[in-house]
């Protein structure tokens, strides 16, 4: 049966007061002799570094603990029947142990400032700090002015100064002198009878101290206030970035351009910013949440539940645009994305979108888009876009093999009706044309100013006999047309495929059929105007 071994480890001078009452607990092994006895010892080795693990942040003395180390293996029988040279071989393991421990405390090398006018206590001071492995670069003054001036033109890392001293008694001094050393941080050397006194202004714990006749515990607290620097450092840092998030939530939430709005699992508004209300038309959160709108505003998005084993973050909603209706019943046209929230405990709550308003967006892009596929003065299809139905009904006509026609119409008279009535008259009577051709199109038809005073209509599914039948339509309007000056028209009639099989040849022959038509009408009025 095995046997177990306590060794106290638990004295103050080895631990700190949080782990005043911890002792060590060794298996001494078996008690027949059938079990080596070094593997005993190797099993306390590593009894003991597994220890040093967990207490290693909380400043062990490591020249103490070896020692007692050393001190309750020595009386033990089995060390003493040990070869010289395994005895060697585990105080080498035991040294390293000491050295590997003490590494994790020498990351840098420090820079101390001493404010002490006795050179064998700072002497006493750097020695302590060596035997703890520091890398230490020093320097002294005698005073508080020599400290401010040192201060401005080197950076140190901690300052160690005397108490009681002649440049400061009482807290006020002591204040004065943390104001100077600002963000350094400051330890005091102490004599018995300066203890007590300090005790009472360091309560607060802007300062720390050291007693002059226990400057082994030196190292120690320089380790404690460099962790305590580095710990505020961290927090400001970390406050810094809060700071700075809640300036960019703000900054997101309060933006007039992007409404925000929290919901649950199930759809139901939360929370939503005055930006999002202001989209919908609504004054008031709760005016929106009385109007019962989720089902339309988020529902409609066809977002779950993540799927088991996904967190809620994998939820997202990708940019999609969606259509509205406010509250005075327009449209409104919102670009929408977001995420799946979860809760502390990472189950899936809900959602959080951000809406876009791009209804003004969308009305511009259209506006241009009617723009760059339309005449400007006449507001028919410009010639792109006459050349884009003309490709699409040759596809679709090789698709159902259906014919369809194409009529060019020629304004007569166009510069004589400028010279004799002026610009703004020859605008009206392209207008003129165009409302007729309006007139008489289907909504499949597609009526196109090609430029200057030539038309174009194109006429889906339309033979050649009926789209003879829609020109005469359009001339005969014409005719009955009173206001002045009185216009007319010649025209052309191509369909497909029976005249063309290509956009160009079918523009061509229809071309070629309005300057037939032109020709004889000109023929008509010589033979007209002949004795």
């Amino acid at each position: 049966m095995e046997c177990l071994t306590s060794v106290p480890f638990c004295t103050q001078d080895l631990l700190p007061p949080s782990q005043a009452n911890l002792g060590l607990v060794f298996p001494s092994g078996p008690r027949s002799p059938s079990i080596a006895p070094m593997e005993r010892v190797f099993k306390m080795v590593q009894t003991l570094v597994s220890y040093w693990h967990t207490v290693e942040n909380e400043g062990v003395n490591l020249q103490a603990v070896h020692a007692s180390l050393l001190g309750w293996l020595g009386p033990l029988p089995v060390w003493a029947r040990m070869p010289n040279l395994t005895q060697k071989e585990l105080q080498s393991d035991l040294a390293n142990f000491r050295a590997e421990g003490a590494a994790s405390h020498r990351r840098r090398p420090i820079h101390v400032l001493f404010i002490h006018r006795d050179a064998d206590v700072i002497d006493s001071c750097l020695e302590e700090l060596k035997k703890a492995r520091f890398t230490v670069s020093a320097d002294f003054v005698l005073n508080l002015a020599q400290c401010t001036e040192r201060l401005h033109s080197q950076v140190f890392d901690v300052v160690i100064a005397e108490y009681p001293s002649p440049s400061w008694k009482g807290q006020q001094a002591l204040q004065l002198l943390h104001q100077t050393v600002r963000e350094i941080p400051l330890l005091f050397v102490t004599t018995a009878m300066g203890t007590q006194s300090i005790a009472q202004v360091t309560a607060d714990g802007a300062f720390d101290y050291v007693e002059r006749d226990h400057l082994a515990q030196l190292p120690m607290a320089v380790r404690r206030v460099l962790n305590e620097k580095r710990l505020r450092a961290e927090l400001e840092e970390a406050g810094k970035a809060l700071r700075h998030s809640q300036s960019l939530y703000r900054a997101l939430v309060e933006n007039p351009a992007y409404g925000i709005c929290r919901c649950d699992a199930s759809g139901m508004f939360l929370d939503v910013n005055q930006a999002f209300l202001a989209m919908l038309g609504y004054e008031t959160k709760e005016e929106l949440l009385a109007a019962n709108r989720v089902s339309q505003i988020v529902l409609d998005l066809g977002q779950g539940k993540p799927l088991p084993g996904n967190s809620p973050e994998s939820v997202r909603i990708e940019p999609v645009e969606k259509e509205w209706q406010r509250k005075n019943g327009t449209i409104l046209k919102a670009r929408l994305s977001g995420r799946g929230v979860s809760n502390e405990h990472g189950d899936f709550v809900g959602y959080e979108i951000i809406a876009v308003d791009i209804t003004e967006q969308r009305a511009l892009e259209d506006h241009l888009r009617r723009q760059a596929l339309s005449d400007s003065l006449t507001g028919l299809a410009n010639h792109r876009r006459l050349f884009e139905v003309l490709h699409s009904e040759i596809c679709r006509s090789k698709r159902t093999e259906r014919e369809f026609s194409l009529l060019l119409l020629d304004l007569d008279g166009l510069k004589e009706i400028n010279d004799r009535f002026g610009h703004l008259a020859g605008n009206r009577a392209l207008c003129r044309l165009a409302q007729t051709m309006t007139d008489c199109c289907r909504s499949v038809d597609t009526a196109a100013r090609q430029g200057g005073d030539e038309f174009a209509l194109v006429l889906p599914e339309t033979g050649a006999a009926a789209a003879t039948l829609v020109a005469r339509r359009i001339c005969d309007l014409l005719t009955k047309d009173t206001e002045e000056p009185p216009l007319s028209v010649s025209v052309g009639v191509a369909s497909y495929p029976k005249d063309a099989e290509t956009v160009g040849t079918l523009l061509y022959a229809a071309d070629m059929a309005l300057y037939a038509m032109k020709d004889k009408l000109a023929r008509a009025a010589r033979a007209g105007q002949a004795p």
